[in-house]
């Protein structure tokens, strides 16, 4: 989900036992916590919620154990998910001065720091009932989703740790992956990797010098994404990515409309949006134009 949809009024940030992650960050993860009448109202809905019905090809594939959906979990015992991603051992709300009854945590899913990540929320609950039953997590109430939970097989790289910037193999320069298998999500996505691949391989046939477009446009925000902005814990836990305005860089966006008045809501958020998007048109066209000039050689 979006950062600034979070509620921080309810939400803190802590890691377990305040452990040091690798960036010797004692606060990596954000917290969202409930009470044993909040945590028994959430089982319910998640056990009551509509769910994804699997092909008859996929009935007979087993889950993996260790990466369970939340709601299959939930049918296994009431008590299953507080002794799993859910357990509030060795975090404290400080708002009550206890260990709350459950937990549910947030990751930051990008260097900006503008998405977050449930932490063990795989689910083949439907759209509609993920946005339902999930704003019934405290902290949550007004979440906005950038990517919502399912469940499906894929075969995509572990695109961060094998990709460069131009999507070459780094271990074999001469190989370049395109589409889905770079670990993009949907067709306009996958359609957009493949003609990155395309340009750096003709540009690079031909001499010229093409970097990475800006991380401003959707091409660069979802290729920096896939190729080294995406914070993995090194087990993997690299997934395919929509593009969304979640990847972008901030940008000072209107606070007042053209009558003066101010924005608020949705207007302020369609503001800025177009700002993104305006930028984004310009540094694209920077980029084409810088693209078709042919790299300085030997005279």
């Amino acid at each position: 989900m979006h950062a600034d949809s979070i509620n921080f009024d309810i939400a803190w940030k802590q890691s377990r036992y305040d452990k040091e992650g690798p960036g010797g960050d004692k606060a990596a993860y954000v917290n969202c916590p409930m009470d044993q009448a909040q945590y028994e109202a959430f089982i319910a809905a998640l056990n009551a919620g509509a769910k994804t019905e699997f092909k008859d090809w996929e009935k007979d594939t087993p889950y993996f154990e260790g990466c369970l959906p939340i709601e299959v979990m939930a049918e296994r015992g009431p008590e299953t998910l507080r002794f799993g991603p859910m357990k509030p051992v060795g975090l404290m709300d400080a708002r009550v001065g206890k260990r709350p009854y459950a937990v549910v945590q947030l990751r930051q899913d990008n260097k900006l720091g503008t998405l977050f990540n449930m932490v063990g929320f795989q689910t083949k609950l439907k759209y509609g009932a993920q946005e339902e039953i999930f704003r019934m997590i405290p902290g949550l109430e007004n979440a906005r989703f950038a990517r919502l939970g399912g469940i499906h097989r894929n075969t995509f790289l572990n695109s961060p740790k094998l990709l460069d910037s131009t999507l070459r193999l780094k271990a074999e320069p001469r190989v370049r992956f395109a589409g889905q298998v770079t670990g993009v999500e949907g067709y306009v996505e996958s359609a957009a990797m493949g003609m990155l691949a395309g340009r750096f391989a003709a540009a690079e046939r031909l001499g010229c010098a093409l970097e990475p477009a800006p991380h401003t446009t959707a091409f660069g925000a979802l290729l920096a994404h896939v190729t080294g902005g995406h914070l993995t814990d090194g087990k993997g836990s690299f997934q395919p990515m929509n593009v969304n305005f979640g990847l972008f860089p901030p940008i000072d966006a209107p606070t007042h409309g053209p009558d003066g008045k101010k924005l608020k809501g949705e207007e302020r958020g369609r503001a800025k949006k177009l700002a993104m998007a305006e930028r984004a048109l310009g540094d694209l066209a920077g980029w084409l134009a810088a693209s078709i000039a042919p790299a300085p050689g030997p005279p």
